[in-house]
């Protein structure tokens, strides 16, 4: 990792998606990253603006299952954020009441200043992975320059400025329909960049990808056991892989990564995969991480379920629950335990990008708006699918498995979706010539 710190990499405490984009780029800012919500110093009446925020989101969030009360909270909540129907194609440069709120909390309470005013005494060019430092950014004068990276298959108008035609900010956008959506939202065409979703260098290895290459070889191997897939489309996948990679064993036993979000909503869907692999798991003929983020009470929740099975978790035998003392761990570890992931169980969040680095994803439901377009754009380019009852996984999974059905969501993923994001941002922040194909603009 580069120690030179060319640009602020700003993320909030919010959840997973915003840090994780943020965890990627970390090379610009020489490790660094700024959580705008909880940086040492921040004013007192910003912490408890960004506190109130979070607070609220993550209680709705884990409160959805309740009947009645719980959905109606959300659903309130979701159409504040709700991403309108992209067609017909119409001017959407209007300020929603998100947006309004959002500015009236930067001009009347100065939310973000003491921030921007900091960074204004060394103006790097500021990379952040949430909009409102970025307007605040704008709004202050500050004298670098200002970028914003998008980390969902379409986003809301929150996410433009008020005056998106007069502002500065430029866009790193995550596929083609954010470029477009962008475009409708009064953003100024040549202040977006269309670049993809940044993900770890580690699980990509360059521009030329070799370490993604050597991952995908072991994952194809794993996700079809019968050589449906392969036997089929040798040549398309030898002529990118190359032979040696074809020939070289599976690295790992087969394996299913579940991931539980920020707010710890649907943990309980993790304790119902775990049931329905028990037996799998006990012969050895899979692994299963059940991963809980930074969470230790739903850490907890999966070994108290496991033990109750008669399940000894992280002891090498098939199920790992992970625990992470903080949020950099967690990613650090996330991007290790993916090396080894054939199978992403989750919802359709920011993961849904990961798909580009050949991983098949099998959905769990969407919670919000822009998870319901995550899973559309996850189903269009076709690395993903909408779980089945997870009561039964140990027999539909296996049986997608068994067909080659999930090599074929992989493959899918690596050759469809952006895999070189963050090589694309670098470039762009540093001024630096870009050798990358450009991307197509649906994707």
């Amino acid at each position: 990792m580069s120690q030179k710190k060319q640009a602020y990499v700003i993320d909030v405490n919010m959840g997973y998606g915003h840090s994780r984009a943020a965890f990627a780029l970390r090379d610009l800012s020489g490790g660094e990253v700024i959580s705008a919500n909880t940086y040492t110093g921040i004013p007192a009446e910003d912490k408890k603006l960004w506190f109130s925020s979070r607070e609220l989101y993550e209680t709705i969030s884990r409160l959805k299952p309740v009947p009645m009360i719980g959905k109606f909270l959300f659903d309130v909540m979701d159409h504040l954020q709700e991403i309108p129907l992209f067609y017909p194609r119409r001017d959407m440069s209007k300020p929603n009441l998100q947006l309004k709120e959002i500015y009236r909390m930067i001009t009347k309470h100065e939310l973000g200043k003491h921030l921007i005013d900091k960074l204004a005494k060394n103006p790097l060019p500021i990379v952040t992975t949430f909009f409102i430092p970025a307007f605040a950014a704008d709004y202050f004068d500050y004298p670098g320059e200002i970028y914003c990276v998008t980390c969902d298959a379409d986003i809301s108008r929150a996410w433009a400025p008020v005056d998106p035609k007069k502002s500065r900010i430029k866009y790193f956008a995550s596929n083609g329909r954010v470029v477009e959506r962008l475009k409708l939202y009064g953003v100024r065409e040549e202040n977006i960049f269309l670049t993809g979703f940044p993900m770890p260098k580690e699980l990509i290895g360059g521009l030329k990808a070799n370490a993604a290459k050597d991952l995908v070889a072991a994952r194809l191997k794993n996700l079809d056991p019968q050589n449906i897939f392969r036997d089929r489309y040798q040549k398309a996948i030898t002529a990118e892989l190359g032979a040696a990679r074809m020939k070289t064993p599976a690295t790992h036993p087969l394996t299913v990564t579940y991931m539980v979000g920020g707010a710890g909503a649907q943990k309980n869907l993790g304790v119902q995969i775990l049931k329905s692999f028990k037996k799998k798991i006990e012969r050895r003929e899979m692994r299963l991480n059940l991963v809980a983020g930074t969470r230790r009470d739903v850490a907890k929740f999966y070994h108290q379920a496991a033990e109750g099975l008669g399940l000894k978790p992280n002891q090498g035998d098939g199920l790992n629950i992970p625990v992470f003392d903080s949020r950099e761990k967690y990613f650090a570890g996330m991007t290790e335990i993916l090396k080894t992931t054939d199978i992403l169980w989750t919802k359709p969040s920011e993961m849904s990008f990961y798909t580009g680095l050949g991983i098949a994803l099998v959905m769990a439901p969407p919670i919000g708006s822009q998870e319901e377009f995550n899973r559309l754009w996850l189903q269009y380019i076709g690395g993903g699918v909408s779980q089945n009852d997870p009561r039964y996984a140990s027999e539909w999974l296996f049986d997608w498995v068994n067909s080659g059905g999930m090599a074929r969501m992989a493959w899918n993923g690596y050759i469809e979706a952006p895999t070189h994001g963050v090589y694309r941002i670098e470039d762009i922040v540093l001024g630096r010539k870009n050798e990358l194909e450009k991307l197509p603009l649906i994707v």
